[in-house]
C-alpha cells in the first residue's frame, strides 16, 4: 500500500499519520498546566506561578492567591505583563533558600537570573508591559472590550503564559541559585 504524504504548513505537523497543529512553547507539563487553568479564567500571573513553581512550600491554591492582583499588568494596569511576573514570582520562589542563606549574593544571582528571564520575554514578544503587548487599556470599559472582541486572550496571552511557564521552568531545571 502507498504511503501518504502530506504537505503540512508550518503551524501544523505531522504525528502518528495524522495532522496537528504544532504547539511552540509547549514541550512541558508546566506550561500545558498554566494554559490550561488561564483557560479556566485564571489569571495570567495566577497561571503561570501556580503551575511552573517547584512542588514543595505553597499549595496550588495559595500560589494562586498570592498571585491574583498582578493579572493586567498588575490590576489591569497595563504595568509589568502577568504571564512575566508570575514567571518571576516561581523563580523566585525556586530560588528562596539562596536568599535565606546569604540575601546579599543570592540576591545578585536572582537579579541576574530574572533579568535574563525579562530580557528573553522582550526579545521574544518585543516588550514587557501589558498595555505594549495588547495595546489596550485595562482600566477602562473599552479597553477591556477591545482585548475581547479582538480575541487576544486566545490569540496572544496564551502564548505569553505558554511562553512565560515554558522559560521559567527551563531555567528552574538547569540550575539554582547559589
Amino acid at each position: 500500500m502507498p504511503r501518504k504524504i502530506f504537505i503540512v504548513p508550518s503551524e501544523y505537523t505531522e504525528m502518528d499519520g495524522q495532522i496537528c497543529p504544532r504547539r511552540p512553547f509547549m514541550s512541558n507539563l508546566q506550561s500545558l498546566r498554566a494554559v490550561e487553568l488561564f483557560s479556566r479564567s485564571y489569571n495570567c500571573a495566577q497561571s503561570v506561578y501556580a503551575a511552573s513553581a517547584p512542588g514543595e512550600g505553597l499549595s496550588e491554591t495559595q500560589r494562586l492567591a498570592l498571585a491574583a492582583p498582578f493579572g493586567g499588568g498588575v490590576a489591569r494596569q497595563g504595568e509589568i505583563c502577568g504571564a512575566l511576573t508570575g514567571a518571576l514570582l516561581a523563580l523566585g520562589e525556586a530560588n528562596g533558600e539562596a536568599m535565606a542563606a546569604d540575601p546579599v549574593a543570592g540576591r545578585n544571582a536572582l537579579y541576574e537570573r530574572a533579568r535574563q528571564l525579562t530580557e528573553s520575554f522582550r526579545a521574544a514578544h518585543g516588550a514587557i508591559l501589558c498595555r505594549e503587548l495588547t495595546a489596550c487599556d485595562f482600566s477602562t470599559e473599552e479597553g477591556q472590550r477591545s482585548f475581547k472582541e479582538r480575541g487576544l486572550h486566545q490569540n496572544l496571552c496564551n502564548k505569553l503564559v505558554a511562553f512565560a511557564a515554558e522559560k521559567v521552568v527551563r531555567m528552574t531545571a538547569t540550575s539554582a541559585v547559589h
